[in-house]
């Protein structure tokens, strides 16, 4: 049986209590190991190397800093397999999925920030009072406490962990209880090229997150995850007055208006919906279609959904946990809803779900209203372009959307309508390292990627210098 153990200051080391959780492959729903689960003492273990680390590492040169990641890039690069291995048992992901695009993802995130870490913007200095010249200093916060997701460990991780190191601050990051290997293996890589103790990692659950967030060693939180987690987050962060940088949960609607080729936006659409098996805050899972093609891309939308297959195309859900929660919400469907392909699992071992279209579906529905996380796509009609916004816009979320139409002038217009912090054009998922990710409302705020979230990890300090 595999056991991961912490990372604390460049150690492995097993967690003060005898407690641990269950590793589970989605694939297959047996256990294959376990992870330490970490108390009070660990936290305080991890946060102490931390804090004793970043004593040093602020001191760096931004070229050390862009040095120490673009190693960590190249190490993760050279060693792909084997976080690859890590990814899929704890997944169950597609393997030419984690080798051919996230793990090149994540190698292409290191080199930006290690790139950021030497193109710092400011004002320039200047004299605004005679006699004094001002200049803007950007300093790093501290010791950043990460809460990384379980639909995507490793990239998840990488996003947290490198425009914190690029400017100058510590971390301790804790990944999903199901998912911890390949954090753990990106600590014990990066140890090589850090001081030690700039990068922990601790297992735990959600206790371990919560003391985390209290400690007063923590000066900024990022968790990416669910919006109800990252309330509890920011409640607890708000009685230190703590940073918190949210990137929470999505309900992405795509509206498809009626002069788009409809085999072509299906096939898009199926694509982005069912990428990794649906577990994605961007997911394109809620389809808002003109009235006057309605019947026919619902036709075409459910001929490419049926089109994919589990196992191959998409893997299972992460956990018993998630795989009853996606079935609970397609069994409680209303009576005016139709399951147009899948709607069942898939399969006779795992936690695979077939793919599924549900049509006939109102504003106020629950499958509607909530984030599905799953391989589930819900289909609603607009009759014109106001309504299309209104549905669009008719939900807590704010992260990611798009609109399918060959009219630039209404991809220009309803794309200023919507209130989500990206909006794709005739597509819907692609990410890259130069722009910024994150929502509004209860998506959360602060941004994932970019020069924005470099920003996210810098604090301004003004400095004034009497002359005169």
């Amino acid at each position: 049986m595999t056991q991961v153990l912490n990372l604390i200051d460049g150690t492995e080391v097993s967690a003060s209590g005898s407690r641990t959780l269950d590793l589970v492959n989605p694939a297959t729903g047996e256990v294959f190991g376990t992870s330490v689960l970490s108390e009070q003492s660990d936290v305080d273990a991890a946060l102490t190397a931390a804090g004793r680390a970043f004593k040093v590492w602020r001191k760096s040169t931004p070229a050390q800093r862009q040095l120490a990641l673009l190693k960590i890039a190249d190490a993760l690069e050279s060693r792909a397999e084997e976080f690859a291995e890590l990814e899929i048992r704890e997944t169950g992901k597609v393997r030419a999925v984690v080798l051919d695009e996230e793990i090149p993802e994540c190698v292409s995130a290191l080199r930006f920030f290690a790139g950021a870490a030497r193109q710092l913007e400011g004002t320039a200095s200047g004299e605004y009072l005679p006699g004094h010249t001002s200049a803007i200093r950007r300093e790093p916060v501290g010791v950043c406490a990460q809460i990384a997701p379980w639909n995507y460990p490793l990239m998840m991780g990488v996003w947290k962990i490198a425009p914190a190191l690029a400017a100058g601050n510590t971390v301790v990051l804790k990944p999903a209880e199901t998912t911890p290997s390949t954090a753990v293996l990106l600590a014990k890589v990066a140890a090589e090229f850090l001081p030690q103790g700039a990068f922990n990692v601790l297992c735990g659950d959600r206790d371990t997150g919560r003391a985390l967030v209290k400690h007063p060693i923590t000066a900024l939180v990022s968790i990416t995850g669910s919006t109800r987690a990252g309330i509890d987050v920011a409640t607890v962060a708000a009685a230190d007055l703590k940073r918190t940088h949210l990137e929470l949960g999505g309900n992405a609607p795509l509206l498809v208006f009626g002069d788009v080729n409809l085999a072509e936006a299906a096939e898009g659409i199926v694509g982005a919906a069912f990428y990794n098996a649906g577990q994605d805050c961007t997911a394109g899972s809620r389809v808002l279609v003109d009235a006057a093609i309605h019947d026919e891309f619902v036709a075409e939308l459910t001929k490419a959904a049926a089109a994919q297959t589990p196992g191959e195309d998409f893997g299972p859900l992460n956990s018993e946990a998630q795989f009853g929660r996606v079935r609970g919400l397609v069994e409680r469907l209303p009576s005016h809803a139709r399951v147009e392909t899948g709607g069942t699992p898939a399969g006779d071992r795992g936690f695979f779900f077939s793919p599924t279209v549900i049509s006939g579906l109102k504003q106020d529905d629950e499958i509607v209203q909530e984030e599905i996380f799953g391989p589930v796509i819900t289909v609603q009609s607009f009759v014109d372009e106001d309504e299309a916004v209104r549905l669009a816009n008719g939900v807590p979320y704010g992260l990611a959307s798009s609109i399918w139409t060959n009219d630039l002038a209404r991809a220009t217009r309803v794309s200023g309508e919507l209130d989500f912090g990206c909006v794709w054009v005739n597509t819907h998922g692609p990410l890259v390292s130069e722009m910024p990710h994150g929502g509004f409302g209860h998506s959360g705020h602060g941004k994932d990627l970019s020069s924005y979230s470099f920003a996210e990890y810098t604090r301004v300090k003004h400095v004034m210098t009497r002359f005169a």
